[in-house]
């Protein structure tokens, strides 16, 4: 018994179990003590991997099950940076992303050529090699960037920007110098590599969006095959890309690239594959970095230590004249300056593809391989620390300018969402979590309202099971929810007492069913909501899933800049736009465009704008012609008596109804001032319940006039 647990025990371990149950330990304890000594956990997992690695206790060796989940670690790394790009900030950074790469690619490789030829003695085409090494770098970091919430400054989408042009260039490059040694350097391997990368490109960015979309669209409510769909799309990017003759991980941001738009950040899908990378995939793929590194090359003589010490010196080096460069020319902050450093200084992936093939090809020594194992070691961890430095720095800096904007805030945001039909909680919430103040940790109030009636206790409990199925869905996204069931007499009143009770900001409404015609005279139930409740309301209708949609198409009414609810309304459809990455297209008068675009300049989020003016409100109805069923139309309204509200506006949901049934729309009721009357004994003089009489007066006449037109 004793000889067969010592046998489960001898290293490096050969249960398969076993080894897995250690690695785990290390991803969940290793971040936790080195927390503690202000180290980042990145460096404690590689460190972790050099300690259990082949070269430290021997634990566990480097097999084809190490290999395979460091791999996908790599890969998930990729494809998250460029899942979590900011599209529209990297469209209008990209000639900078351009000037970054060169500078990233030209100097690292400008140093390392005359110290590998001049210095270390190596051959024109070893030294070339090695110099392309200095040139690459893996977004190691990039986590740390992640979780801090600045995955989406300018320096960062630069930064994930050069970085895959330096290492497309570098592993060019490598395919060059591997030919040209061998002899084979000629027209047509230039032409087999246009032709696989032009294919790879046409399949990427043309064919799987579209499979991508319809998949999205049909199995809507399979959300865990929407998870296998997308890790198939990025392994098979990946082969795609290795078959075209570039390395895997481009193959893998790409497909990040291809999904960004339809996999919103706040989304249930977006939080599933965050969480299952940062859990296992990215932490296994720091321990096999740590696994590979040599520790003992130290003592192997001076010459090892004398160009591993080069070999990181000029690493480091060469990047940092890149970052400070960029910083320089580009008028960065120092924060931002070494953000950029940071992120482009730790070496791993391409470096050891680089370094690997030198080395199995002839072309480089086992001095260069085991230097090139100790440069990652130490440039993961300068980049980790620098990384986490410089990210908290950069956030104090953007909460600092927006603190100092005159931005729309909400103390304690609160959103209010009653529901009716279960049906349409799914989108709802969605679009909830999306307009959501990501700084708010108040969740979002689910409500239900039934009847006080006979029965009242029974649909009581029946509504309570039901919130607790919508939890559940919430709990996916990561979305923060309070479920709450009332009573009350009707639900307009229950919906409208529970925003005052806990004074929610905004309030959230599915599309009003259709009122018949005793509620069109004496006024339906959302008339009811919107004149009771003073804050903005959304009423929402959608026919498909939220990121189906390709553009929002606002219609802005005159002086509705004037509202007290612009700022909160125009910042939350902003932020929309962002999250689903579409454009936004507003019809509005200039004095509407002058104060949209100083809001939305406000909220330091790049969206795609574009204005046209429109004066026939008379006839809201003749937008028809220039809105699209891919379009999320969006309407802003008002109540009776506010400054832009005039008598169009009137029965709107209704017109909208008839006029965009197949649409996807939206209503806006911006904030209205909250009246403090001098005297309490004034409040039965309100104005307001007189001329909702006169209204309804004027209805019954136009209803019995029709009826008696109708008899002749």
């Amino acid at each position: 018994m004793i000889e067969l647990i010592t046998h489960e025990f001898q290293r490096p371990l050969g249960n398969p179990v076993l080894a897995f149950s250690v690695i785990l330990l290390i991803i969940l304890l290793s971040p936790i003590v080195l927390r503690k000594l202000k180290i980042p956990g990145i460096v404690g997992l590689i460190i972790s991997g050099v300690i259990v690695g082949p070269f430290g206790l021997n634990l566990i060796e480097r097999n084809s099950a190490v290999d395979l989940f460091s791999t996908i670690g790599l890969l998930y790394i990729m494809f998250i940076a460029g899942l979590e790009l900011d599209l529209n900030e990297f469209r209008k950074q990209r000639n900078k992303s351009l000037i970054f790469g060169f500078l990233t690619f030209i100097i690292p490789l400008g140093i390392g050529y005359p110290v590998c030829y001049y210095l270390l003695g190596y051959d024109f085409y070893a030294s070339l090699l090695i110099a392309s090494m200095f040139s690459t770098h893996t977004l190691v970091a990039y986590p740390i960037v992640s979780r801090m919430g600045v995955s989406k400054n300018q320096a960062v989408a630069i930064t994930v920007g050069g970085t895959i042009l330096t290492d497309t260039a570098v592993l060019i490059l490598l395919a060059v110098i591997m030919s040209s040694s061998k002899g084979s350097l000629e027209s047509g391997f230039w032409i087999q590599l246009g032709v696989s990368v032009a294919v790879f490109s046409a399949i990427m960015f043309y064919l799987i969006p579209r499979i991508a979309e319809w998949f999205f669209k049909k199995l809507e409510s399979e959300k865990h095959s929407h998870y296998i769909f997308v890790l198939a799309v990025v392994f098979f990017a990946a082969f795609l890309a290795e078959i075209a003759g570039v390395e895997p991980i481009i193959g893998a941001f790409v497909s990040g690239l291809v999904l960004n738009r339809l996999i919103p950040q706040s989304s249930a899908l977006m939080n599933r594959i965050e969480f299952i990378g940062s859990s296992l995939f990215i932490p296994f793929f720091l321990i096999s970095v740590g696994m590979l590194v040599d520790v003992g090359i130290i003592l192997k003589g001076p010459e090892a230590v004398y160009i591993a010490a080069t070999l990181t010196i000029v690493a480091l080096l060469g990047k940092w004249l890149a970052a400070k460069g960029t910083q320089l020319l580009f008028k960065y902050s120092n924060a931002q300056g070494n953000l950029i450093f940071g992120l482009s200084s730790s070496h791993a992936a391409a470096t050891i593809a680089v370094i690997l093939v030198g080395f199995q090809n002839g072309l480089l020594d086992e001095n260069i391989l085991n230097g090139t194992i100790i440069l990652i070691l130490v440039t993961c961890i300068v980049a980790s620390v620098i990384t986490e430095n410089a990210a908290k720095k950069v956030l104090l800096s953007t909460e600092e300018t927006a603190a100092d904007m005159e931005t729309p805030v909400l103390i304690s945001e609160k959103i209010l969402m009653p529901i009716a039909n279960i049906a349409n909680i799914e989108k709802l919430l969605e679009f909830g979590s999306f307009i959501r103040d990501k700084k708010s940790e108040l969740p979002i109030t689910i409500l239900s309202v039934v009847p006080n009636n006979t029965e009242a206790e029974q649909n009581l409990q029946k509504a309570r099971k039901m919130l607790q199925g919508i939890e559940q869905h919430a709990s996916a996204s990561d979305t923060k929810v309070a479920l709450m069931a009332t009573i009350d007499h009707n639900a307009s009143g229950g919906i409208a007492r529970t925003a005052k009770e806990t004074m929610a900001s905004i309030v959230l409404l599915g599309w009003p069913q259709r009122a018949g015609v005793i509620e069109n005279l004496i006024g339906n139930k959302m008339d009811s909501i919107i004149h009771n409740i003073d804050k903005t309301i959304f009423i929402c209708h959608f026919s498909k899933p939220l990121v189906s949609h390709k553009r929002l198409v606002m219609a802005v009414p005159p002086l509705a800049e004037l509202e007290q609810g612009f700022d909160i309304w125009s910042a939350k459809i902003i932020q929309l736009a962002s999250e689903l990455g579409i454009s936004a297209h507003y019809f509005c008068n200039p004095e509407g465009e002058k104060a949209i675009r100083n809001n939305n300049n406000k909220q330091l989020i790049a969206v795609k704008t574009s204005f046209e003016y429109f004066d026939t409100w008379e006839e809201v109805l003749s937008l028809s012609g220039k809105v699209n069923e891919d379009d999320i139309l969006v309407l802003v309204s008002a109540r009776k008596g506010a400054i832009s509200y005039f008598n169009t506006l009137d029965n709107l949901p209704l017109k909208i109804e008839k006029q965009f049934e197949s649409f996807s729309r939206v209503i806006i009721f911006p904030q209205q001032p909250h009246i403090d009357y001098i005297n309490e004994r004034y409040r039965d003089l309100d104005a307001a319940p007189i001329l909702r009489g006169v209204e309804t007066l004027g209805k019954l006449g136009k209803e019995v006039g029709g009826f008696f037109r109708k008899g002749e």
